[in-house]
């Protein structure tokens, strides 16, 4: 298998951005042996590495990521660690009861997964704030749709409240939002600093992390071989953690749909802006239609900033431009005028896109495709709950060690295959520019 090209994340990585500049990186540049490689060291190559140490602490592990920590997709998301059924295909994020079911304990099991390596490497509530979040309504459309949501949860078992236009605008500062529905089992991530600070705890702990060393070949004759520009590592158990980019080393092909989002987020506001705003000084929102604009609010390291997220392209080649973020982004713009009057004249100092694997069955890329070899890719938009669930799954059935979530992870069905190429170019981009045009207001 040659990978002849990486994907391409369009602006800089606002959240890493934010933060004071990594320590040079140490790319791989000899051969060497491992008992474990991870191939990518986003949320789920930084999982699977955790768990692998945990179950094999005298092994050698070795991860390899193509660009630096926290600059691709792992840095770029909104920051939601989710632990409800948040299905992006769906009007109110719902499903079936027991299928929402087991996706609640899964995404829990991640978030404990997570939570525990916060507590092992010091991170801090900045980096990991288990808060919860509100699903924000701008229209009456949308307050039914949280209204449909609540009920949902509730013949669940899981607890939510309903917050009315004044509590929302007390909150956010903002008259927008007609109503909003919490839930308290959502944590709020700067996905860079918790990237970056997982990192360095897996490297004090003997894992070998080499940035800026993309696989250009993996091959396999006995153990499996990958090559980087400079380097090679063989090694008998493979953990491809690259997402969408799988479909490169010869998975999936076919089956993921190659989505991007984009985000933009604001200087930092003066004392004089944060007291005409008003509100908390920290929450996030998503919005009742999948479709709509995400917003939170973050003080901290960088200051006190708005970050907007709307709009999906579908780039099959795992690309986006600059010029395509210059057009999309026109709508953060618009989003951030309409919720924050009282802030007109602050500017977006950072903008970037990000991207997004999904199925067209709502599944994960996840199994053994070979001997010895082993995907934790394609996550339905969920990244950080997913991505971690799918990290430390595939590091547990490398191991041979099983789950009832394992069980259930292996017993889903393939990721379905795409239709012809032109097709679902054309079939993908019409659904989502419908989709966004019946957001509405939640846009």
């Amino acid at each position: 298998m040659k990978i002849t090209r990486l994907p391409v994340d369009p602006g800089p990585a606002g959240w890493n951005a934010l933060l004071p500049e990594a320590a040079a990186p140490v790319p791989l540049e000899s051969a060497v042996t491992a008992d474990w490689l991870v191939i990518g060291a986003g949320i789920a190559g930084l999982a699977a590495a955790r768990r692998l140490a945990q179950l094999h602490p005298g092994d050698r592990i070795v991860v390899l990521e193509a660009r630096r920590v926290a600059e691709g997709p792992a840095g770029r998301n909104s920051g939601f660690m989710i632990d409800l059924p948040h299905d992006l295909t769906s009007e109110d994020y719902g499903g079936a009861i027991e299928r929402d079911r087991f996706q609640i304990r899964a995404n829990r099991h991640a978030i404990a997964f997570a939570h525990g390596a916060v507590e092992e490497y010091g991170l801090t509530p900045e980096a990991f704030d288990p808060c919860g979040k509100i699903n924000a309504a701008a229209t009456e459309k949308g307050h039914r749709h949280n209204l449909d949501f609540a009920r949902h949860l509730k013949a669940l078992g899981e607890p939510c409240e309903m917050l009315d236009a004044g509590q929302m605008q007390e909150l956010c500062g903002t008259g927008y939002y007609h109503s909003g529905l919490f839930t308290p089992g959502a944590v709020m991530v700067q996905p860079a600093m918790y990237v970056r600070g997982v990192a360095r705890g897996l490297a004090s702990n003997r894992v070998q992390i080499h940035e800026g060393s993309p696989v250009v070949a993996l091959d396999r004759s006995g153990d499996w071989v990958a090559k980087t520009p400079k380097g090679q590592v063989v090694a008998p158990r493979v953990i491809l953690a690259v997402n969408g980019h799988a479909e490169a080393f010869g998975q999936f092909t076919g089956r993921l749909m190659h989505v991007f989002t984009y985000a933009s987020m604001t200087r930092a506001l003066t004392e004089g802006e944060v007291a005409r705003l008003g509100g908390q000084a920290r929450w996030g929102v998503t919005p009742s239609d999948p479709l709509g604009t995400t917003v939170r609010r973050i003080s901290g390291t960088g200051g006190d900033r708005i970050v907007v997220r709307n709009r999906f392209t579908y780039n099959p080649t795992l690309e986006s431009s600059d010029a395509q973020l210059a057009r999309v982004v026109r709508d953060h713009d618009r989003a951030f005028a309409a919720r924050f009057p009282m802030l007109a004249g602050v500017d977006m100092e950072y903008r970037w896109g990000g991207r997004l694997c999904l199925s067209r069955n709502g599944v994960a890329a996840f199994g053994q495709s070979d001997e010895g070899l082993f995907s934790a890719c394609c996550q339905n938009g969920l990244g950080l709950a997913k991505g971690t669930l799918g990290g430390v799954l595939a590091a547990e059935q490398a191991s041979g060690v099983g789950s009832e979530l394992l069980d259930g992870m292996l017993a889903e069905a393939e990721p379905q295959r795409l239709p012809w190429g032109p097709v679902a170019r054309i079939g993908a981009t019409a659904v989502l520019r419908w989709g966004e045009k019946r957001a509405g207001r939640e846009l």
